[in-house]
């Protein structure tokens, strides 16, 4: 497989090494030139000085060769530009990192469905730990055709769980309203800014993002 990083973090550099480790392909996007030199020394991967956020920089990297896109550089921003040009240009997926909780909300109301908060998964792990619960057990258990996805409530949605229309072999987990997490009723009704999470089978993904993704 092939995957492409923007910035040269220290995420990227540890996700890196992890693949190269597994046989797959990789090029590095970074706008420092001296940061490039610096790990061409140890990393056997292409790397392209530029900024991944620019059309002509990402076209370079082949889009309609590449699994992955990565936006892993230090800022919230320029991740999710990066991310939002790169899906422009084709990239079948597209990981964007960003450190601001705030933002989260943001990056699903521009479909960008694979958004991670490294601090915050950090924080739920040690959480976890803490307490004597296995972090990955319920990652674990979603298994086969079995997929999480989320959307955030617009004004033109119902009001209603049960006037979503959602696909068959879907349905409802939970959902969020602001800081406080809902188990939904029958009688639920639906507020606008809600993030809606629900379990649903792989084949319904392209249905949903087409509808709640941008």
């Amino acid at each position: 497989m092939r995957a492409i990083f923007v910035g040269a973090s220290t995420t990227t550099v540890a996700t890196a090494r992890m693949l190269l480790k597994r046989g797959h392909e990789m090029v590095i996007i970074e706008q420092d030139k001296e940061r490039i030199e610096a790990l061409a020394a140890t990393l056997d991967c292409g790397f392209l000085h530029g900024d991944g956020g620019k059309p002509a920089i990402l076209r370079e990297v082949n889009p309609e060769r590449t699994d992955v896109l990565y936006c892993l550089t230090d800022h919230d921003q320029a991740n999710i530009l990066a991310s939002l040009v790169g899906r422009s240009l084709g990239f079948q997926r597209v990981v964007t990192k960003i450190q601001d909780p705030e933002l989260v909300h943001v990056c699903i109301e521009l479909g960008l469905r694979d958004t991670i908060i490294p601090s915050l998964t950090i924080a739920r792990h040690l959480g976890e730990m803490f307490e004597g619960h296995d972090p990955l057990e319920i990652s674990a258990k979603i298994r086969g055709d079995a997929r999480i996805f989320s959307f955030v409530i617009q004004e033109k949605d119902p009001r209603h769980l049960s006037e979503l229309e959602l696909p068959k072999k879907s349905r409802v987990v939970c959902l969020y309203r602001g800081d406080e997490w809902l188990l939904p009723e029958e009688d639920t009704r639906l507020a606008p800014a809600d993030e809606v999470v629900i379990i649903t089978a792989a084949s319904n993904l392209e249905l949903l993002t087409e509808r709640w993704g941008s």
